[in-house]
């Protein structure tokens, strides 16, 4: 299934991505290493990096879009749906959001109408690669529709909550629905 190549306004093709980050690359070991579901759910979860990597996957092909103007077109994605890992840990019909929290601090949330898209992931592999570490490998969340801002990198826990939690950049005038198409990238 191609992906469309529709390049939003202000923004330019780059067929090698730049690392973008807060500046902290957490260390991975894969024995060590969880992911944790929480929040309103009636049965928290934890899955290790091989217990993730079992689970039901899916595969997406989709452009991924940088509030710094950056656009790359076919990038092949794998990994687990949000769906999949509320499913698991019985997310309560009061969630209407999930925060994601990651292993250098960072924090994002989106509400779940857009994060039950079926290209959405928890992805892991990224063009028939583990996901490389300064892109937010071994974990980090997918949300093609949203400037990469939106799609964390190492992530570490997905709290489901009943009313929305501004993240790291949201808070400091990013804008929460970061929408390549219409261009929305800072809320003021």
């Amino acid at each position: 299934m191609a992906a469309e190549r529709h390049l939003p306004p202000g923004q330019r093709e780059v067929r090698k991505w730049p690392r973008l980050d807060l500046g902290i690359v957490p260390r991975f070991d894969s024995k060590e290493w969880d992911l944790r579901v929480d929040g309103s759910v009636a049965k928290p979860v934890r899955f290790t990096y091989d217990e993730l990597l079992r689970l039901p996957s899916t595969k997406v092909m989709s452009a991924f879009h940088c509030v710094t103007g950056w656009t790359t077109f076919d990038n092949e994605w794998v990994g687990v749906t949000i769906k999949e890992v509320a499913e698991r840990a019985q997310i309560r019909p009061t969630a209407r959001f999930a925060t994601f929290r990651c292993g250098d601090g960072y924090t994002t949330s989106h509400p779940l109408n857009v994060l039950y898209d079926s290209d959405v992931l928890l992805t892991y592999q990224w063009d028939g690669k583990p996901l490389p570490i300064e892109h937010g490998g071994p974990v980090r969340l997918l949300v093609p529709k949203r400037y990469a801002y939106k799609s964390a990198k190492w992530v570490r826990a997905v709290t489901f909550i009943d009313e929305e939690e501004l993240g790291y950049w949201e808070v400091r005038g990013y804008s929460n629905t970061a929408d390549p198409l219409t261009e929305d990238r800072y809320s003021f």
